[in-house]
């Protein structure tokens, strides 16, 4: 049995899920969400609470089990509280900006970059070293914060960059602290 899939997944009051053929619908008050899940995979809901159940023990089934279980609690967790990833930006002259609903980075390039964030991403820029991001569908915003970051990656040597809040760059010895050796 999978250790996350059979966990059922709590649906609080005021959350509204519903199954139909393979596609799950779950409204809240932060908005709604859908998504086709796989159609092997039961789901039943009922009770205040979504449960998971596969049809075999093969290897997809098993694989698809916390997975299926996984995206309904991410989509509960979404519609009731939302999700945020914060992005920091370190590094002499590097910032970011909004302009409406673009963001526009200096980054050290010959030119600025300019994102345009997808539907249901809200992009805040509270401080110029500061990016918060959030919404509603955590894999929106993760994937929102990972294009982000690939823009300007932390180097190893200064640090400069895109890191995530809280990431730690390892620093590696430049080639000078390395050929004094003797």
């Amino acid at each position: 049995m999978s250790r996350v899939g059979k966990y059922p997944v709590p649906i609080p009051d005021g959350i509204n899920a519903e199954m139909r053929g393979n596609v799950i619908t779950v409204k809240g008050p932060k908005g709604e969400l859908t998504r086709a899940l796989h159609p092997d995979m039961i789901v039943e809901i009922g009770d205040g609470m979504a449960t998971v159940k596969r049809p075999s023990d093969s290897k997809l089934h098993r694989s698809l089990h916390g997975l299926t279980r996984t995206l309904i609690a991410n989509m509960v967790h979404g519609v009731t509280q939302g999700y945020e990833k914060k992005l920091e930006i370190e590094g002499v002259e590097y910032r970011a900006e909004l302009k409406g609903k673009t963001l526009v980075l200096s980054l050290g390039l010959a030119h600025l970059v300019r994102y345009e964030p997808r539907e249901g991403v809200k992009i805040e820029v509270p401080d110029p070293k500061k990016i918060t991001i959030s919404g509603i569908d955590k894999e929106k915003i993760g994937q929102t914060a990972a294009e982000i970051r690939k823009f300007r990656p932390p180097e190893p040597y200064k640090g400069k960059g895109i890191r995530y809040a809280g990431e730690v760059v390892k620093h590696k010895a430049g080639k000078t602290a390395v050929g004094t050796g003797f």
